[in-house]
């Protein structure tokens, strides 16, 4: 039995104002504001940035914990989250295609990141906007199998930045 919009719509606490998921979008800001810094300072240590991949990075990365911050009053703004995020996505895949490195491990690293961001992206369209149904499971933000999805989202693009910060920082060389 296929559930109505309504009922999803019911179901999504993405959405809303409900105080539990309030701490975590408050949280995601924070981790989002480090993050996005982080690969931004990695990007411009590796040399060789295109001004405009540098452009869109650091769009993302003021924008991205400002949406999210400015949803804490106003959850339907979370929608506006397709658009940091588009801006990230786009340098990322753009960075790993460019290789901002000769260094091979670096290359992958951007690789690893554009992915773990790319995972994120479709985990937050899926989860919080509910284009695609969410199987009762997952409706949880809260869930072991949510949390298990976000957990590859991160392991990802931390394993990503290891790999670009140790070339960075020559490690092992």
């Amino acid at each position: 039995m296929e559930l109505s919009r309504r009922a999803i719509a019911r179901s999504a606490i993405e959405m809303t104002a409900d105080r539990a998921f309030a701490h975590r979008v408050a949280r995601l800001a924070i981790i989002s504001a480090l993050a996005l810094g982080t690969i931004c300072a990695l990007a411009r240590v590796g040399g060789r940035l295109d001004p405009a991949i540098g452009y869109l990075l650091v769009g993302g990365w003021v924008l991205m914990p400002a949406v999210l911050l400015a949803s804490l009053r106003r959850p339907r703004l979370r929608y506006a989250l397709v658009a940091p995020a588009t801006l990230v996505t786009v340098a990322l895949v753009a960075l790993s295609v460019t290789a901002v490195s000769k260094d091979a491990a670096a290359a992958a690293g951007w690789a690893l990141v554009a992915a773990g961001v790319l995972v994120g992206d479709v985990l937050g369209i899926w989860f919080w906007f509910r284009l695609f149904p969410v199987p009762p499971a997952l409706r949880d933000p809260f869930s072991r199998g949510r949390w298990t999805l976000v957990g590859l989202h991160v392991a990802l693009v931390v394993g990503g930045l290891l790999l670009i910060g140790a070339d960075a920082l020559e490690i092992g060389r």
